[in-house]
């Protein structure tokens, strides 16, 4: 039986290589990612999905609270994994001109570690997605979005905390792990045609977690190796909010001998953007773009960006937390006291498209428009967050391209 079964998989595998879906692995460089991330799906985020987090008041905050306190987790995880997404929107995405998908998933999904509340299950969703992504024609980064004990206290970690614990203990080699399992998978020829990217880690906050950059350093270099044993699949690295050129002489190669740089850029997350008008934040897109789009020695691909000018979003700042564009969001500072942001403008039209005023589709548009130009002509491309969203349409990829927002993709 077990003979058979490893004969079948042998034979499955070299069909696929020898098949002309082989030759459509994707050439970084000559042409550019247009990608867009399938986020909230395998890891929660509450903004994206806050219909999920409502009905518990203000105790469960993301998806490691959910599973800690809801009796019901495991039906509520499985309803969404279910109908979040769809081979319908994959379809819809490929038709629209992108390329790519970028799909977040949590160590958990893999291997849980020291107890964690965490519901698995989530993997067998990624292999679907994986399935879709190939009749469609896309091709899939897997995106490691969540490390054991948080690598950046964010909900998007799966995990809400003042004090991420990533690279204490051996939650460094509980990733490597965790990367060994998908590599094995997903880093062998038999993905090669579709399988872009295996990207180590989402955001890690070096410039707070234990051992700093040095220690993501490390686990950037031996998660390298680890993929490298099981194939050629190009790696990819978060650059950690610091400049992508502070990588350079860290896995330095094109092609699959080094990595490529995931740079995020927002301009949401600061008093001074939400204050600025449509015109400067397409100012500011191209004055920022010298700062962190030149002078790096590998690929850099912005792996999420936004339309968004506000933080209206409800919960973007995490689930209970105000916004700064309409004053009501509150920061506590090193001392214990509070700082509040000033009043810029009102959220109460931003969230929905159907009340946006003509100038506000157009300067979003322009805003789009003046992103793609940057991420097209200094980086090597882009990927959108996010898909879709339940209430959030400066966010909302379909909203946008459903409602002529979205710029046509030549």
């Amino acid at each position: 039986m077990g003979v058979g079964k490893a004969f079948l998989t042998a034979l499955v595998a070299t069909a696929t290589v020898a098949s002309p879906l082989a030759k459509r692995q994707f050439s970084y460089g000559s042409a550019p990612v247009r990608g867009v991330n399938i986020g909230g799906w395998l890891v929660l985020e509450p903004w994206i999905t806050p219909s999920i987090f409502q009905q518990f008041g203000g105790s469960v905050v993301d998806e490691y609270t959910l599973c800690q306190q809801a009796p019901n987790a495991g039906d509520i995880l499985r309803s969404h994994w279910d109908s979040w997404v769809s081979l319908g929107d994959f379809q819809k995405i490929a038709a629209n001109g992108f390329n790519t998908v970028r799909i977040p998933i949590g160590y958990w999904a893999f291997q849980k570690y020291d107890g964690d509340p965490y519901i698995q299950g989530a993997a067998d969703y990624l292999e679907t997605a994986i399935s879709w992504a190939r009749q469609t024609g896309l091709k899939v980064w897997i995106d490691l979005h969540g490390a054991p004990l948080s690598q950046n206290g964010q909900d998007n970690s799966g995990q809400r905390t003042p004090t991420p614990g990533w690279t204490t203990g051996d939650t460094v080699d509980a990733t490597l792990n965790v990367i060994r399992q998908i590599s094995q998978q997903y880093a062998s020829p038999a993905y090669a045609d579709v399988v872009s990217g295996i990207e180590l880690l989402n955001e890690p906050s070096i410039n707070i977690l234990p051992g700093g950059r040095d220690a993501t350093q490390s686990y950037y270099q031996a998660g390298f190796g680890v993929v490298r044993q099981s194939g050629q699949t190009p790696v990819i690295i978060h650059d950690g909010f610091a400049a992508p050129s502070s990588w350079n002489g860290v896995l330095t190669g094109q092609g699959s001998s080094g990595a490529i740089v995931d740079h995020h850029e927002y301009q949401v997350f600061t008093d001074d953007e939400v204050a600025m008008t449509p015109e400067q934040h397409v100012d500011y897109v191209y004055s920022q773009a010298s700062s962190w789009a030149q002078g790096q020695d590998k690929f850099v691909i912005c792996g999420e960006w936004t339309a968004a000018m506000t933080d209206c979003a409800p919960g973007i700042n995490g689930y209970g937390i105000g916004a700064r564009y309409d004053g009501t969001y509150s920061q506590r500072n090193a001392d214990d006291s509070y700082s509040s942001s000033p009043y810029v403008g009102s959220c109460a039209d931003i969230n929905f498209i159907d009340q946006w005023s003509d100038y506000n589709k157009t300067s979003t548009a322009n805003y789009i428009r003046a992103q793609l130009d940057v991420y097209e002509t200094q980086i090597q491309g882009w990927f959108f967050w996010n898909f879709k969203t339940e209430a959030s349409a400066e966010w909302d990829l379909f909203k946008l391209i459903d409602n002529g927002v979205w710029p046509a993709l030549s």
